[in-house]
């Protein structure tokens, strides 16, 4: 981890993949994150693979970073014990709905009460201000609101999911920077705030930025969509011996690549020429694209394209990414030992910081690993901690 945000406590009340995510970028660097499970565990520790029951492979590769305090927050008891973390903490975060936060006792202004200038982050599916504001949300869900599924329709124009958890990790990452805004704000004027960061709104923005297209306009200059992105020959292109991607994006680009392929009439055409009839006849380009690639080997092609500096890549597996050259030199994969679980891989934090020291990643711990050190901390004698433990307010 990065000692970049060290000194800042993050309380840590998410659960599956969008919350986690977001807190372990902020523990990567450097805050003090306590992450507050109920007594059974975030939900995610059961999905499988994982060598045992409490440490799915996915759970583990988005909580790395964190201390674990397990508490029931329904008890009157669990709900004093966070009220004194929240005193001595910078943040709280959550990605449950307000309603639920709410009836937990857990609210911005339940929590504010006993922390004036506390940032308070929120991540619920569908922003508090809409009719949706109490609808259930998760990553599939966000996926078909948003119209990422139809973007991804395949060739029958039958809407698909991406196979990547994509809404939680954009708006994971959109709640990390909202938590970052919320602290430089709090450093600056010494003031709290309640940054509310809808995963809908989120993606809806995240995709309109380019998709938005003629409706950006008032009046409209045309509909939505880009339409180089939804060209049917966007794609990686067959090679003689498996697949490529080709991108000539400059005119400078485009010329060279039909003049180095013997296509130079194919050059001279002003859809190649004149950026603006480029771009409106794109997906023409794309299918000749289509027709040349497998004119030679992936291998050739990419000697050739190299040479000409012509934005272009192999098309990779996933297991291929293990032993990718350039992820290999920068040691993107490391292999540690967990003291659970054994030997792991994991993908380090992609950052990379020159000018601030750095710490060892603190694996994930198991469901409350770390509840009796955080109680000491709080001043709980070892014999309440036991009392409280018996009574199924706390698990250590």
């Amino acid at each position: 981890m990065f000692n970049i945000l060290n000194g800042i406590r993050v309380i840590d009340i998410t659960t599956v993949v969008l919350g986690p995510f977001a807190t372990q970028i902020l523990g990567d660097f450097g805050a003090e994150v306590i992450k507050v499970e109920n007594l059974n565990g975030d939900m995610m520790r059961a999905v499988r693979p994982g060598k045992s029951d409490e440490m799915g492979a996915g759970f583990i590769n988005c909580n790395r970073n964190k201390d674990s305090i397990a508490i029931d927050l329904k008890t009157v008891k669990g709900k004093e014990i966070l009220y004194r973390l929240v005193k001595t903490a910078d943040v709280v975060v959550h990605n449950m709905r307000n309603k639920t936060a709410v009836n937990l006792g857990i609210s911005y202004e339940d929590i504010k009460e006993f922390n004036p200038k506390i940032v308070y982050c929120g991540a619920q599916g569908f922003g508090e201000q809409g009719p949706s504001a109490d609808v259930p949300a998760y990553d599939d869900i966000i996926q078909a609101a948003s119209g990422l599924a139809y973007l991804n329709a395949d060739d029958s124009g039958s809407p698909r999911y991406l196979p990547t958890i994509v809404a939680d990790k954009v708006s994971g990452f959109q709640l990390a920077i909202a938590v970052l805004g919320g602290i430089v704000n709090k450093l600056r004027t010494g003031k709290g705030c309640f940054i509310e960061s809808p995963m809908f709104e989120g993606l809806v923005a995240f995709l309109m930025a380019e998709q938005l297209a003629g409706q950006s306009y008032v009046p409209s200059t045309g509909g939505t969509g880009y339409d180089r992105l939804t060209a049917s020959y966007r794609r990686p292109y067959p090679t003689a011996d498996g697949y490529i991607a080709i991108l000539p994006y400059s005119t400078k680009n485009w010329i060279e690549f039909f003049t180095m392929v013997g296509r130079p009439e194919l050059a001279k055409l002003e859809i190649v020429t004149n950026a603006i009839k480029r771009s409106e006849n794109i997906n023409t380009l794309y299918e000749k694209l289509n027709e040349i690639a497998p004119e030679k080997t992936t291998d050739e092609w990419c000697k050739l394209l190299h040479t000409a500096n012509i934005p272009h890549t192999k098309v990779n597996l996933l297991d291929d990414l293990l032993e990718n050259e350039h992820l290999q030199k920068v040691k993107l994969f490391e292999e540690y030992q967990h003291p659970s679980e054994g030997p792991m891989r994991q993908v380090r934090s992609h950052y990379s910081v020159t000018g601030v020291e750095k710490s060892a990643d603190k694996p994930a711990q198991l469901i409350g690993e770390s509840t009796k050190d955080i109680l000491t901390n709080l001043g709980l004698n070892n014999e309440e901690i036991q009392q409280l433990a018996a009574a199924g307010v706390i698990k250590k």
